[in-house]
């Protein structure tokens, strides 16, 4: 009998749908299906694929309702945001192509020599849940522009959005230049062991370690994202309603399912108490509820283990002192209603881990130093913010990460999507970013 993996509404538990588990003994197979379609996908050139997967693009337009429907109630973002995502993705595929196609293009290096972008081979990417379609959306059309076949293994939780996705871009796409595993971490791994090229990865630290140790044997090419414990530092001259509206934004998004989220927030002490005021009134604004209800805008937690971990953290910040200004350990089944705590220490857990939840975490300073000292003090190093004037553009310049914002959110425009320390391995988009899904080969004549 055929295994099947169940997609449950993350807001009330009801199944929502179910497909196939992959089989791990035909994970081979289908590899080599893949690694079988490399000849008649390379042989038309770059400006031929992206035709082809603009046209693949455009033939996911009239579908769009019906995928933001699916995305919402599978992974339970409101509406508006579900929407927003699936818009994102479908009208970004074809701008990625195109700027995927401008980087990879053969440059002329001089004296006779040029620089050529080639195909790697098979890409297996592997995406989180998070953001089911844009996250994937960002590897899988980069690695088919440069030539390269794909295998997707998208999160066991959110399996039927990815595979209405890939079944409406198959109807243009030629056979198995795009194919789709469901399962698991025994799935993934399968596929990561298997006769794969380069490996696009997002998701956690530990699951990204795990595939380095597992893709070390054949050195396989590796494009990671590793999440984040993003910090903010709000100096004593910030503006405090942009300062208070970024921190509970950033901290909500996605129910705080992200990974640039505002993790952890350092005040100076001397504006800290009109700071926290202002944050707890707009954090009350907020509505808890399913993607459905109107006005909704922090939806479920995406399941049991990663509710229990949220409220957790809230609980092991109230035992250790912090001061609760809004919501608490208390929460409803499924959700977390916004929650507002000061005075985190650095025994906390949420000052250690990532909490991904919708809960704004302060702390005042009286020193900038020691405030930039704890919000260094990470293995992550994904994104960071700065908000204030005089000083700010010399604290950012001691930010340990990828990407820093300055009285704004981190990223932006034409660039890439990075991470430092065990945020990233490699990163992705911007010229720099999809020339990575390819192979530089230098000729001289």
């Amino acid at each position: 009998m055929e295994k099947r993996l169940a997609s449950y509404d993350p807001a009330n538990g009801e199944l929502i749908g179910y497909v196939p588990v992959s089989d791990t003994q035909k994970i081979g197979d289908v590899v080599k299906q893949a690694h079988a379609a490399l000849g008649n996908w390379i042989k038309p050139g770059v400006d031929e694929r992206v035709k082809v997967i603009q046209r693949a693009y455009s033939n996911l337009e009239s579908r769009m309702n019906e995928l933001a429907t699916l995305l919402a109630r599978e992974m339970g973002k409101d509406i508006g945001r579900a929407t927003g995502e699936v818009n994102g993705t479908v009208y970004g595929g074809p701008y990625i192509a195109e700027e995927a196609a401008a980087a990879l293009k053969t440059i002329d290096a001089g004296g006779g020599t040029k620089i050529e972008y080639r195909p790697l081979g098979v890409a297996a990417v592997i995406s989180p849940w998070n953001y089911p379609l844009a996250m994937a959306n960002n590897l899988i059309v980069p690695a088919l522009v440069a030539g390269n076949t794909v295998v997707f293994k998208p999160s066991e939780e959110t399996p039927l959005i990815a595979q209405k996705f890939v079944e409406h871009l198959n109807e243009i796409l030629p056979e198995n230049v795009l194919q789709i595993v469901h399962g698991d971490e025994e799935q993934g791994r399968a596929l990561v062991e298997n006769n794969v090229n380069i490996i696009a990865f997002t998701g956690s630290q530990a699951v990204g370690k795990d595939i380095m140790q597992r893709a070390s044997g054949q050195l396989k090419r590796l494009v990671m994202e590793l999440g984040g414990n993003d910090s903010m530092i709000v100096l004593d001259d910030a503006n405090i309603e942009s300062a208070a509206r970024f921190a509970v934004g950033s901290s909500f998004e996605n129910a705080g399912q992200m990974c640039t989220s505002t993790e952890r927030i350092y005040v100076d002490e001397r504006i800290a108490d009109a700071f926290e005021k202002r944050v707890t009134e707009i954090a009350a604004m907020y509505q808890v509820g399913p993607w459905d209800m109107p006005g909704v805008n922090i939806g479920p937690i995406i399941n049991s283990t990663q509710h229990e971990k949220v409220v957790e953290h809230i609980r092991d910040a109230e035992t250790k002192g912090a001061r609760v200004l809004l919501g608490g350990s208390q929460q409803p089944e499924r959700f977390i209603n916004p929650t507002v705590i000061a005075d985190v220490n650095k025994d906390m857990l949420m000052e250690k881990e990532e909490t991904f939840g919708p809960v704004v975490a302060m702390s005042r300073f009286t020193d900038i130093e020691e405030a930039v000292d704890r919000a260094n003090n990470s293995t992550y190093g994904l994104g960071a913010v700065v908000f204030g004037s005089r000083e700010a553009e010399a604290v950012a310049d001691q930010m340990e990460a990828g990407m820093v914002g300055i009285n704004q959110g981190v990223g932006g425009g034409n660039a890439p999507w990075v991470g430092a320390k065990q945020s990233g391995f490699g990163f992705h988009g911007s010229r720099d970013g999809h020339r990575q899904f390819a192979q530089v080969r230098v000729v001289s004549r």
